[in-house]
C-alpha cells in the first residue's frame, strides 16, 4: 500500500532540464519566460526564476543573523510550462533523436540540437 504522505514516484521521462528557457502556460504567471533553476524528475516539477514566489519566515540563524521574511521561487508542476525556442520567438516541444551511439534533445519546430 502507499502511504499518502510519500512523495509521487514518476515512471515519466521529464523533457525539460536545469538551464532551459521556458513559458509559463498555464496559472497565475502564464505567459511569463524564465529559466528553469532547478528540475526535480521524481516529484515532476521545475523551479524557474521570477516565477510562483512565496513568503518564507525564517528564524534567525548564522547565516541569517536577523531572520524575517524571504520572498523565493517555489516549484510548478512542469506540464505548467512549455519549451522556449529563442531562435525562433516561440514555444515548442523536445524530442530525442539518436545520431549514432548518442542521444540528443532536438526542437519538434526547427529540427535544431537543445
Amino acid at each position: 500500500m502507499f502511504n499518502k504522505n510519500s512523495k509521487k514516484k514518476s515512471t515519466k521521462k521529464m523533457r525539460i532540464k536545469k538551464g532551459d528557457n521556458v513559458v509559463v502556460i498555464a496559472g497565475k504567471y502564464k505567459g511569463v519566460k524564465g529559466k528553469v533553476l532547478k528540475a526535480m524528475p521524481k516529484e515532476e516539477r521545475v523551479i524557474v526564476e521570477k516565477v510562483n514566489f512565496i513568503k518564507k519566515h525564517t528564524r534567525p540563524n548564522q547565516q541569517n543573523q536577523q531572520g524575517g521574511i524571504v520572498e523565493k521561487e517555489a516549484p510548478i508542476h512542469v506540464s505548467n510550462v512549455k519549451l522556449y525556442n529563442d531562435k525562433i520567438n516561440d514555444v515548442t516541444r523536445a524530442i530525442f533523436k539518436e545520431h549514432g551511439d548518442a542521444r540528443a534533445r532536438v526542437c519538434k519546430k526547427t529540427g535544431d540540437e537543445i
